[in-house]
């Protein structure tokens, strides 16, 4: 996938485009220094990071403000997102590399985010209207990291690949849940899993 093709897949704007290759180059650049991205993905950036990313704007509410990206790594979905519109992005992620990358392609391309280095499990919980992670954790603990951020009317979006069910079943032992499951446009073998509601833990047998 081309920038052209991702844009005419999108809709995003000229300037979008812009900002998102000037992100998209900086990442080739550190991706020298730092392994920001799996290196045989490099090559279709745009499909497997970018549409991969922005395919989960549509799918949060139309006056969600606060998003939340747990693990947010190289940007993804995170910076993405912001990119294209969120109100206000927290990106959050422990690594001190990946943390300076996402401050310098925050900077590179105009974009307001507010930054947490920190481990998840260590950081002060406060409500979203979205939380989103993309290649994090299964499903299992994706959902404990995110419990806390929630309120009675956030989104959750988790991309997952070709494992999907499998973590449904071994996160339903222990969460009562019923996540709707899109279909992914950047992976015919992924969905977005999108709970709009707070998955409750299972009673102990």
């Amino acid at each position: 996938m081309t920038p052209a093709e991702f844009a005419s897949a999108t809709g995003v704007s000229r300037e979008t485009l812009d900002r998102l290759q000037a992100y998209a180059a900086i990442l080739e650049k550190w991706q020298k220094a730092i392994n920001l991205v799996g290196p045989s993905t490099l090559p279709d950036l745009w499909q497997r990071h970018f549409l991969d990313s922005a395919q989960l704007y549509a799918l949060a509410p139309t006056e969600a403000r606060v998003w939340v990206d747990l693990g947010s790594g190289a940007g993804f979905p995170g910076l993405v997102l912001a990119i294209l519109g969120a109100p206000e992005m927290h990106l959050v992620e422990a690594d001190g590399r990946k943390m300076a990358f996402l401050s310098e392609a925050a900077r590179a391309t105009g974009t307001k985010v507010s930054f947490h280095r920190s481990r998840i499990e260590a950081l002060k919980p406060f409500p979203a209207d979205v939380v989103s992670a993309r290649a994090l954790a299964a499903l299992d603990k994706l959902i404990g990291y995110a419990r806390p951020f929630c309120h009675s009317g956030t989104v959750m979006l988790f991309p997952k690949g070709v494992d999907a069910e499998a973590e449904l079943t071994a996160a339903s032992k222990n969460w009562n849940m019923a996540p709707q499951r899109v279909q992914s446009r950047s992976d015919a073998g992924g969905v977005i899993l999108k709970f709009t509601g707070i998955p409750e833990p299972q009673p102990n047998p």
